[in-house]
């Protein structure tokens, strides 16, 4: 028998709360982790389709990217639908954990996988977070990389298109920079616009993050900064991840619980084009 807790300690060896952003909340977000895991799924996001397919799917342990708790229910009336999916995770006995910028910051986690996508080399942090409290590495959240081959900013769009797999995205480029070649590159996933300056000090020639605004868009151009926004649902790699991750450790332990990834699309937006 396997708890919750054993591998909520295992895993916060390899990503430890205490690297998180002050405003995050990581960890437990619903259920008793005391009790044992039988079938365990792993998801980017914890939406109440996410929660139907647990149930159905038997799931005791939903182990995620984002939590689902940033802020405190003002009451518990379920005809709220994201009150309701509380109520149905408690009534089945799921537990809920969620890593989310402690993931991102550490070494191994969220942006060395987005980072591989790209067939990134010779990486570094693009946000230097201090050092590790395990391990003393140094850590940071973001990644910087060389591409194999340069590239023109239209080829590069064309090229994350292809490796993150999207059916759309949004090049951030100044017209004069069209001919520019692309070989440094900033990753950093989810919504990372604050941090385009630390690309530009790094040296970047194009930045990949999602959720660019307007009014950022227009600065980035001005600073020459070329920006491939492929959105936030690209994270949805952690599914694949965490679950290699954890079976590893399964094994590695003689656990005895399955491990499966939602199969639950929670992209929320659609590319709508002219034909």
């Amino acid at each position: 028998m396997t708890t919750g807790n054993q591998l909520i300690e295992r895993f916060e060896k390899y990503a430890n709360p205490q690297l998180a952003e002050k405003w995050d909340h990581v960890g437990l977000q619903v259920g008793n982790p005391d009790l044992p895991i039988t079938r365990l799924m792993t998801t980017l996001d914890v939406r109440p389709e996410v929660v139907d397919e647990a149930i159905s799917r038997k799931v005791d342990f939903i182990f995620a990217h984002h939590p689902i708790m940033f802020h405190p229910a003002k009451d518990l009336d379920t005809r709220n639908p994201q009150n309701k999916m509380y109520a149905n995770l408690l009534a089945n006995n799921i537990t809920v954990y969620a890593a989310h910028t402690n993931l991102d910051t550490a070494n191994g986690g969220m942006n060395d996988w987005l980072a591989a996508q790209l067939h990134l080399e010779k990486l570094s942090p693009l946000v230097p977070a201090g050092n590790d409290p395990i391990s003393g590495e140094e850590v940071g959240m973001g990644r910087v990389g060389e591409l194999t081959k340069g590239m023109t900013p239209r080829e590069f769009a064309q090229y994350c298109m292809d490796m993150f797999q999207v059916k759309g995205l949004r090049l951030i480029a100044n017209p004069l920079d069209q001919d520019k070649q692309i070989k440094r590159v900033a990753i950093l996933g989810g919504s990372g616009q604050d941090f385009y300056q630390q690309a530009l000090a790094m040296n970047a020639d194009a930045y990949v993050t999602g959720d660019v605004s307007y009014h950022f868009a227009h600065d980035m151009i001005a600073n020459h900064l070329t920006v491939v926004d492929p959105g936030h649902h690209i994270e949805v790699i952690a599914a694949h991840q965490l679950a290699a991750l954890i079976s590893q450790w399964r094994d590695q332990n003689n656990w005895q619980f399955d491990v499966i990834e939602s199969k639950v699309n929670t992209e929320p937006f659609t590319f709508v084009v002219n034909e």
